[in-house]
């Protein structure tokens, strides 16, 4: 059983049958940078007729060290977030970290994510749920799959909240992940399902006091996914990931990128024949 597919925006659902695409750089680290890429996506994105959100953290609250970049600041962060929505047309989705962030970040966007540290913790997803906006909560690296079917209650007690569920690897020793494809299976059952390619290849802390990663695996991570069946793909994409400011190891340089959605969107007509 699939769960209900959500409206994240006008035109641009998850689980509908179509193959949707949540990318954008890791974080936000310029205006320039962040339209380089949502341009360079949205145009990839309406050629090959895949719906897009646009995705950039405002924050990067939990670097592995605190000399880390973590953000331009709230407001000039969030005012670009609003540029791209407004000018580019696109949904725009990103991280809030505490439950006070809710409410304010939800007026700028059209989905808020729930960070795979922080999927348990019962007042943020409330907060998000209480929005009013789409809800996407990454599973966190030490949670079974099966679990977070309470983290979607979380989110929507009565069952009315718009909800998605990220795969994004589970903890395999101490700098290690790996990807159990029957995850996207299980969660399905609660909610539309994405697969996040790019932080599935991350090491955490494995860079001596921030994260290490290796991002040769990340087409080859996606396409099996699509093809194990599943509603999105989240990337994270920089056009010169080895000078990007948080990681870059995992990102996937935004030259690739149309090449990786084509192969992918290849692998899920024949996952999915019907789907157009």
């Amino acid at each position: 059983m699939t769960a209900a597919a959500v409206d994240i925006a006008p035109g641009v659902r998850i689980g509908d049958g179509k193959l949707a695409l949540i990318a954008g750089p890791c974080v936000i680290e310029s205006r320039d940078l962040v339209f380089e890429v949502a341009i360079r996506l949205r145009d990839v994105c309406e050629e090959l007729g895949i719906p897009l959100v646009f995705k950039a953290s405002f924050d990067k609250a939990n670097r592995t060290s605190a000399d880390s970049f973590r953000s331009l600041g709230f407001d000039e962060s969030l005012a670009i977030l609003g540029e791209v929505r407004e000018k580019l047309g696109l949904p725009v989705v990103t991280d809030i970290h505490e439950p006070a962030q809710a409410a304010p970040v939800a007026e700028v966007v059209d989905m808020l994510q729930i960070p795979a540290f922080l999927c348990r913790q019962t007042d943020l997803l409330r907060a998000a749920g209480q929005t009013g906006r789409a809800v996407n909560v990454k599973k966190g690296q030490f949670m079974a799959p099966a679990d977070m079917e309470f983290a979607v209650r979380k989110v929507a007690p009565d069952g009315g909240a718009r909800v998605t569920l990220t795969e994004r690897g589970s903890t395999f020793g101490y700098r290690d992940l790996v990807v159990d494809f029957r995850s996207l299976d299980v969660m399905r059952r609660f909610a539309p399902v994405v697969f996040d390619a790019t932080h599935s290849v991350q090491s955490p802390g494995g860079a001596g006091g921030s994260s290490g990663g290796d991002r040769r695996y990340v087409a080859g991570l996606a396409r099996a996914a699509v093809a194990f069946g599943v509603d999105a793909l989240f990337l994270e994409t920089h056009p010169r990931p080895d000078e990007a400011l948080s990681d870059g190891a995992n990102m996937l340089p935004l030259g690739e990128l149309e090449g990786v959605l084509r192969s992918c969107v290849a692998h899920h007509r024949l996952a999915v024949p019907t789907a157009s």
